[in-house]
């Protein structure tokens, strides 16, 4: 079997040390869509150096998101076809707010091994600290079909009950045709996201954007809808990745407020409200 379940969980953790700057944050900010209206004050928090705070998603590219998704990939006991790997869902729990700049250590291992019986989930953890303690702990999950079927644990189901009655807030938020292009600077040169090419090889009619670029538009329209525009209250964002979003298109934004958090589920607008993000909640003070 490609995926060795008990050696892939006995490997050691894999740390280094990840750096990054203002320039950093606001490249990332510009690349889930900050910044229009340019000069509006709310704006401003993503883009001008004097006012700049970080969006918590910023913690899935920050340091380039190394180590990340294709780290979890060649670690011991995990041999795979990359053509049958998804990313499946992201998980970033917050321990204090992320800084404008820093530098801190990033430690990756495989937390689970599931057995979905078509296919196989890894869930590469990626704990962040710097000098003053934890920062946050990223949890991808990777689907892997065809490597299932070996009667390991299932593991937990990461559905949720739909969200009851008609959402709190809806907004809906247009996606450059260049937004790919821009967000691929902040680290994943996938040419998934760039080639015509290769996204048709990969079955794709043209490049999709990046499943973790939606992720982060979502979370800002959340914070600045819902939360006052404070970053500081997220505590926790996850979501399951559940279709493919094009550049061009507009992303629907569905919110409820629950005590505590927000239930959101994203759709794409020109596809019959195609699900984009589903299972998605943030946890907030």
């Amino acid at each position: 079997m490609p995926i060795d379940a008990a050696k892939a969980l006995a490997a050691e953790p894999r740390s280094g040390e990840i750096t990054w700057d203002r320039k950093d944050v606001q490249l990332y900010h510009l690349g889930i869509g900050a910044g229009i209206p340019a000069t509006d004050p709310d704006e401003l928090r993503y883009t001008l150096e004097s006012r700049l705070h970080v969006l918590p998603s910023f913690a899935t590219v920050a340091g380039n998101g190394s180590p990340g998704v294709i780290s979890g990939l060649s670690m011991p006991g995990v041999d795979v076809d990359l053509a049958k790997v998804l990313h499946g869902g992201q998980t970033i729990e917050l321990h204090r707010p992320i800084p404008v700049a820093g530098t801190a250590t990033a430690t990756g291992r495989i937390a689970a091994v599931y057995d979905k019986g078509k296919a196989a989930v890894l869930v590469m953890r990626t704990e962040v600290a710097d000098a003053e303690g934890p920062l946050w702990t990223n949890d991808a999950q990777i689907f892997v079909r065809g490597e299932g079927g070996w009667g390991g644990d299932r593991g937990p189901s990461t559905r949720l009950e739909a969200p009851s009655g008609e959402p709190d807030r809806t907004v809906e938020r247009p996606i450059r045709e260049d937004q790919a292009l821009l967000y691929r600077l902040s680290g994943d040169w996938n040419p998934l996201h760039a080639d015509p090419e290769f996204a048709k090889l990969a079955g794709f009619e043209r490049p999709i954007l990046h499943g973790l670029c939606t992720y982060g538009m979502t979370l800002k329209a959340v914070v600045d809808t819902l939360l006052g525009g404070d970053v500081g209250r997220v505590r926790s964002y996850a979501t399951r990745f559940a279709g493919v979003v094009f550049p061009g298109e507009t992303l629907r934004i569905r919110m409820w407020r629950t005590p505590g958090s927000v239930r959101v589920a994203v759709s794409a607008v020109e596809r019959d409200d195609a699900p984009v993000l589903a299972d998605t909640i943030v946890e907030h003070s």
